[in-house]
């Protein structure tokens, strides 16, 4: 999820980071209590905890939950012996916030995103928000008359299904809105890209070359077309210049702070570059570094460039580390790019592409879980995803231990393949988000009677399969709420299908909160640092405006953060 901006973007987005207020330095860690809350926690097991007062020690830590109301300790010396002094009154906490009753719960943690390429998605063009390939248009034509002078226009978010366009869009299409200036839009799930003539040229791209493996390029009447899908996106990539430091500190900037206004106080970084980990550690050393990043390296160079012989220690008291590797085993089902055991159903002769194949795909991850790498898997499709079934069975027999493979997104999932990812370890990390979005786009790609396994929240469950949830950011938005609201419903934000679709996958509330706070912790094994609000992890919490507990699904999703507390510090309150 790379996005770039052009040099000529460079003075604007160093001055835009001039003049963004920087986030206050934390204040000293000290004692306290926040009383007279709705408490929501998750204890060990996974089940509800209910409590009306979090008590924080001195190192920003659970100290204790309390079932009521907190009681200061009480002073009832007895009188000292001729000669001594009275003894000293019991300590208190430091601090003490009244909750007002509010609701308090674990801070979300998003178990699958890409955190700088949603940064760079807040200062380039997005077209998430269009609904039609003509309103996509407009917005691009304006974009180029405020940012003029640039030297390529860089974007990201179309989406050809939200457009009922029926077909991919073209470079004509794109030359209609901007011609004379090279243009590179991203699609929403960020594997396929969209070139004008301008940008085709640019990269020297004719008739005559050929896609690399594990890449398409679409073409028409012999030409390429303008889409160029999965790793045939590199034809184009490698001209577009490059987003500079300033750039990407920027970008992080925004992304934290969109992030801790929703909740989200930790993340899995899949897909961790040396540019985007440079970006954090500038960040965490100059004290602004206040999500919590699980960092997957993308691919084997970065891993050994960034963590060396073993994956980091914990950085900046639980803020940072690279525990892991990402690998893209397959592409998306709206770029019909993911890997499916038969054809599409809306394109005949076409069953996705594989990006590694079945050798190399074990040489990598042997080669990361011999130094102690998790690994963590991209497949949606059911062909996909049974070959990483195949690989953690061939693993296991030489890895032992506590490895917890991760499968990213587990989408669409033959049911004969749903009870081995138990018994192999194996996590399910999904973004209940995307079955919202891709329901109706799922059933034109395959057919209903080929997605009795897709989406399978409840049957991961049913096989004592550990949960994550995520939202796959920027592709989805990474808002919470509407996650939760979709795993328990399987309804989209227009409560369609009426129901839910395949309703027989919905999870409980209690599920749905274990899947974006413990689990997520555990999917990135730091179950023992955060997550859960068990006493001696960090204090991660969030005050909400309702009870999303007795919350119907359509009211979860419109639930407003009122303030983010991390490591027992504030630091979001909404409005300020």
């Amino acid at each position: 999820m790379i996005r770039f901006l052009s040099s000529s973007a460079l003075k604007s987005a160093a001055l835009a980071l001039a003049t963004l207020p920087a986030l206050a330095p934390l204040p000293a860690l000290a004692s306290g209590v926040v009383d007279n809350v709705n408490g929501i926690a998750i204890d060990a097991n996974g089940r509800i905890v209910r409590f009306g007062a979090l008590m924080i020690d001195d190192d920003g830590k659970v100290e204790k939950l309390i079932p009521g109301r907190y009681q200061e300790p009480e002073y009832k010396p007895k009188k000292p012996k001729r000669g001594q002094p009275w003894p000293e009154r019991p300590k208190g906490p430091t601090f003490k916030l009244d909750g007002g009753g509010k609701t308090l719960i674990p801070g979300l943690i998003d178990a699958h995103g890409h955190v700088m390429g949603y940064g760079l998605s807040l200062i380039t063009l997005d077209l998430s928000d269009t609904t039609s390939l003509g309103q996509a248009q407009e917005k691009i034509r304006a974009y180029v008359a405020a940012n003029p002078g640039r030297k390529w226009i860089i974007g990201t978010g179309w989406n050809q299904e939200a457009w009922g366009l029926g077909r991919f869009p073209t470079a004509a299409d794109l030359d209609a809105a901007v011609g004379d200036i090279p243009v590179w839009l991203e699609r929403v799930d960020g594997h396929a890209g969209w070139a004008n003539s301008a940008a085709i040229r640019a990269a020297g791209v004719t008739a005559a070359t050929k896609a690399p493996a594990g890449g398409r390029v679409e073409m028409a009447a012999g030409k390429p077309a303008g889409v160029f899908v999965d790793k045939a996106m590199d034809l184009i990539q490698k001209f577009v210049p490059p987003p500079a430091p300033k750039d990407r500190d920027l970008a992080l900037e925004k992304a934290q702070r969109a992030l801790l206004s929703m909740g989200i106080t930790g993340i899995a970084d899949m897909g961790t570059g040396i540019e985007d980990w440079q970006a954090f550690r500038r960040s965490a050393d100059r004290g602004a570094l206040r999500v919590r990043i699980m960092s997957y390296a993308a691919g084997l160079d970065n891993m050994v460039l960034i963590a060396g012989p073993e994956p980091t220690p914990w950085l900046y008291d639980d803020h940072l580390r690279m525990g892991g590797i990402k690998l893209l085993l397959d592409g998306a089902l709206g770029s019909r790019g993911a890997w499916l055991k038969a054809d599409y159903a809306d394109a005949p002769g076409q069953r996705g592409l594989t990006m590694i194949p079945g050798t190399q795909l074990r040489n990598i991850m042997s080669r990361a879980a011999m130094d102690n790498f998790q690994v963590a898997v991209h497949a949606i499709g059911d062909a996909a995803n049974g070959e990483i079934l195949d690989a953690i069975q061939e693993l296991n027999d030489t890895y032992k231990g506590d490895r917890r493979w991760r499968v990213e997104h587990a989408q669409i999932i033959d049911p004969a393949d749903l009870p081995r990812f138990g018994p192999l370890g194996a996590i399910a990390s999904m973004q209940p988000v995307h079955e919202a979005s891709d329901w109706r786009m799922a059933t034109t790609r395959m057919g209903m009677d080929r997605l009795k396994g897709a989406y399978a929240w409840k049957a991961m469950l049913d096989n004592r399969v550990p949960l994550a949830f995520g939202s796959d950011v920027p592709v989805e938005s990474p808002n919470p709420f509407p996650g939760i609201a979709v795993a328990m419903s399987r309804e989209d934000a227009k409560g369609e299908p009426a129901g839910g679709w395949m309703p027989e996958q919905r999870v409980s509330f209690e599920a749905a909160l274990d899947g974006f706070t413990r689990q997520a912790a555990y999917a990135g094994f730091a179950e023992k640092r955060f997550g859960s609000l068990i006493p001696g992890q960090r204090a991660d919490f969030l005050l909400i405006d309702r009870d999303i507990s007795s919350a119907r699904p359509a009211d979860i999703r419109q639930t407003q953060v009122l303030e983010t507390w991390i490591g027992g510090k504030r630091v979001y309150v909404k409005g300020q």
